[in-house]
């Protein structure tokens, strides 16, 4: 029904915002990672939003970034999982970081978020490791950075990320070290595991 609602933001409280357009005052629940990037009240805010129907209720869950509100969707189409849910675990965790922790099984990290278990961690894994890929992480994280576009460099990229994770290293680490690598053509997933570590080493 809604794709985003711009307009003023009038209200910040602690679970959601409240947004002045045409007159009337949107309620938005947004993640908690997305208080840290609004604007002071008063100046203009364009939120990306999913209206939640329920027979007792509307509810609008809001998203500074398209992104987001596609993995938004994505969580809730896991079996157990609601906008409550999926919202608390975008709030624990960045669009990215999620993705690095799908792809590389870490369901820990999945499971810090308010109240999702360990089982409910592992379901999201293994009905949205097929969903979601490494290549939009790498565009959002370098989108000021010429990316080499053949797909040989994007699967060495991807296979070092997951390499550096299986090693110990955080996703947001293995990501941040192997985007700072200038890869070549010659080189091979080795290549840049060597070169991520010595920049982490720096």
């Amino acid at each position: 029904m809604y794709s985003y609602i711009k307009g003023e933001l009038a209200e910040i409280n602690p679970d959601h915002i409240v947004i002045e357009a045409g007159g009337i005052g949107y309620m938005i629940f947004i993640p908690g990672q997305a208080f840290d990037y609004l604007p002071d009240t008063g100046n203009e805010i364009k939120v990306y939003t999913y209206l939640y129907l329920r027979e007792d209720a509307m509810i609008l869950y809001g998203f500074l970034d398209k992104d987001d509100l596609e993995v938004f969707k994505l969580l809730i189409g896991v079996s157990g999982i609601g906008p409550k849910g999926a919202l608390g675990i975008l709030s624990a965790l960045s669009s990215d970081d999620l993705r690095f922790a799908v792809l590389a099984g870490d369901a820990k990290a999945i499971a810090k978020a308010p109240g999702i278990g360990a089982k409910t961690a592992q379901r999201v894994i293994l009905e949205l490791k097929d969903k979601m890929s490494l290549e939009d992480a790498f565009e959002k994280k370098t989108e000021h950075v010429q990316m080499q576009k053949n797909p040989e460099g994007s699967q060495t990229k991807n296979d070092a990320v997951l390499a550096l994770t299986a090693l110990g290293y955080s996703s947001t680490e293995s990501l941040k070290a192997v985007s700072a690598v200038e890869i070549t053509d010659e080189m091979g997933v080795e290549d840049v595991l060597k070169a991520a570590l010595k920049h982490m080493a720096l």
